[in-house]
């Protein structure tokens, strides 16, 4: 039974099973990869550098969307390259340690940008419903606050995931059937009963995806309640324009990742599952700043002021 239970810290490697069952769609996968993760480093990179140089935009909406534009950078950067690697050559190989630190920063990543969709959410909560006393609830410091809050939440939790993941002794095969390293797939390797880091999965998976969707999703309903009472078109169509790509934003992420967290690993399918990790991993990110910006008039302005 010893012999069985082996470590992958024995061999040194993982193999990334990822999309192997489609061979003849590997190609096509890494050529739309690539393409999306061009859009999502050009357009985050433009809202970054965009919001730094414009004082018009040295906002609390501007500064968590560069936050955001940001996380997302790391984000797909964080697993993306060992991706396009795998789709295009024969190797599908990740060292023990590259699997570690992909499966840590992935995690602490992923729960950050629940929590700072969450912030925003509130954000807009107070330039609509509370706009008298917009400046004094998003004073700059508070800002930097519940910015740090965002990243040190999420980068903590990670770290007590990734450690309990990787005392859990994995069977030898050491095939990860999934495109990157992620907790459900490393659990259902395991040669023990993971049931309690299942449970924990879930019970964390909900703290930071549930309670921030809820949080949102009480936000906008208090928006929408005071836009009804607007008498202003005027405002009616700022607030939609600026509220309308938020929620965008917030559906196409949490609705994927309560897919594929807020159930036990054992029942997913993991076909299916690796293509809705694909869009919320891959596609998510480089859509948002398109939505973010594509209507928006003061990014438009700011364009506009920086060409001369």
């Amino acid at each position: 039974m010893t012999t069985k239970k082996m470590n992958a810290t024995s061999e040194g490697y993982f193999v990334l099973l990822g999309f192997s069952n489609w061979p003849h769609l590997e190609v096509v996968l890494f050529v739309v990869v690539l393409v999306f993760y061009l859009m999502t480093l050009t357009g985050n990179l433009f809202i970054i550098i965009l919001s730094y140089l414009d004082s018009h935009l040295h906002t609390p909406m501007y500064f968590f969307l560069s936050n955001l534009s940001f996380l997302d950078l790391c984000y797909t950067t964080s697993f993306i390259p060992q991706l396009l690697i795998n789709l295009w050559g024969p190797g599908k190989t990740i060292s023990y340690n590259g699997c570690m630190i992909q499966l840590y920063f992935v995690l602490a990543l992923g729960c950050t940008e629940c929590v700072l969709l969450m912030v925003m959410s509130y954000d807009r909560y107070a330039a609509v419903c509370r706009p008298l006393h917009y400046t004094v609830l998003m004073h700059p410091r508070f800002c930097h606050l519940l910015a740090v809050a965002c990243w040190v939440s999420g980068f903590t939790n990670s770290a007590l995931h990734s450690f309990f993941t990787f005392l859990v002794p994995l069977c030898g095969h050491r095939q990860v059937n999934h495109f990157f390293c992620e907790v459900p797939a490393l659990l259902q390797m395991s040669c023990v009963d993971t049931h309690a880091n299942e449970l924990s999965l879930m019970v964390t998976s909900s703290i930071f995806v549930l309670i921030p969707l809820i949080l949102i999703l009480s936000s906008y309903g208090a928006i929408a309640w005071a836009v009804l009472r607007m008498q202003s078109t005027t405002g009616l169509q700022k607030v939609f324009g600026t509220c309308g790509a938020h929620l965008i934003v917030v559906s196409l992420f949490f609705i994927p990742v309560m897919c594929i967290y807020l159930q036990p690993p054992s029942g997913n399918s993991q076909d299916q599952g690796k293509f809705i990790a694909l869009f919320y991993t891959v596609v998510t990110p480089s859509l948002n700043p398109l939505i973010y910006t594509l209507r928006n008039k003061y990014v438009r302005g700011a364009v506009k002021r920086l060409m001369g």
